[in-house]
């Protein structure tokens, strides 16, 4: 798989850090070239337009904005979803990326 990027949205973009780190270990055991980031969800508007998303998953305390954000990335081709609340819960980061790279398509 070519780089792709993952872009994880919270509150304030912080709770969300440890479970990229998490992310990023469990990618580079399974040898994926992926960019995964956090960001708060006031600022996900700006890092679409400044980068390439590949995908977005929402923290859980943001799951009300599910609906908001496909609407916007829809006509983009981006796929949306909420990160499992267990797996979040847990910082599971190996669930939460296989959730992301099947989302990804090509």
């Amino acid at each position: 798989m070519s780089e792709k990027t993952i872009m994880l949205v919270c509150n304030a973009g912080m709770s969300t850090s440890m479970l990229v780190t998490k992310m990023q270990k469990a990618a580079l055991a399974k040898g994926l070239d992926v960019d995964i980031f956090a960001t708060a969800a006031a600022d996900a508007t700006n890092k679409i337009q400044e980068k390439e998303i590949h995908t977005v998953l929402l923290g859980p305390q943001v799951r009300f904005m599910q609906k908001q954000f496909e609407e916007k990335l829809a006509p983009l081709g981006i796929p949306v979803d909420v990160i499992n609340m267990t797996d979040y819960g847990m910082m599971n980061g190996e669930k939460v990326l296989d959730q992301a790279v099947s989302m990804i398509k090509g």
